[in-house]
């Protein structure tokens, strides 16, 4: 059995981004054109002025712009339709290597070899879109991990709380211990890892 996740950018409730509008600016911005685009997509013109309109109006602003006329005529993507399109790229790689590393829900119970564990103090909790860098004082160390906005928002880390610094050959994961109502409760909604 495989994990398998999809990822949505909304507003105030209204969907701003998911798969598909991701696709259709991703191509917009290769094509320059907003018919080309559809052609390459298989999808119909109006279907994808429809999904446009909606991102607008969730956004406040366009992500694209058309531009008729000269040599310089088609449609692009704004600064703010680039911006988005990269952030749920980031939120999307972040999301698909998370849910593919096997060993993402190890830390659970906090059942690590201790080697891989080093106690630390958060001093600074820096949030950039969807990803959150965590700055730890590990005396006589400090260290930065990267970790998406949500980890932190589900642990509850800020400046000041004590947490443990998981160090994987490749990466620096974040463990907070939990009281036992809590574990208990972050533990029921937890994938079942058992092979």
């Amino acid at each position: 059995m495989k994990a398998k996740t999809k990822l949505w950018f909304t507003e105030e409730g209204k969907t701003v981004m998911g798969a598909g509008r991701a696709e259709l600016l991703r191509t917009i911005e290769e094509e320059r054109s907003l018919r080309k685009a559809c052609k390459k997509l298989g999808i119909s013109y109006k279907h994808a002025w429809t999904m446009l309109k909606k991102m607008n109006e969730a956004l406040g602003e366009p992500a694209v712009i058309t531009v008729r006329g000269g040599k310089d005529q088609g449609t692009f993507l704004t600064d703010l339709g680039r911006k988005l399109l990269a952030e749920y790229e980031t939120g999307k790689q972040l999301i698909n290597e998370t849910i593919g590393d096997k060993t993402a829900w190890e830390n659970v119970s906090l059942k690590l070899s201790a080697r891989n564990q080093l106690p630390g103090k958060v001093l600074e909790v820096e949030k950039s879109g969807l990803v959150c860098k965590i700055t730890i004082e590990m005396e006589p160390s400090i260290i930065t991990s990267v970790v998406t906005e949500e980890a932190v928002e589900k642990l509850d880390i800020k400046p000041g709380d004590r947490v443990y610094a998981v160090i994987k050959s490749t990466e620096v994961m974040v463990a907070k211990q939990v009281s036992g109502k809590e574990q208990t409760e972050a533990g029921s909604e937890e994938p079942d890892n058992s092979d």
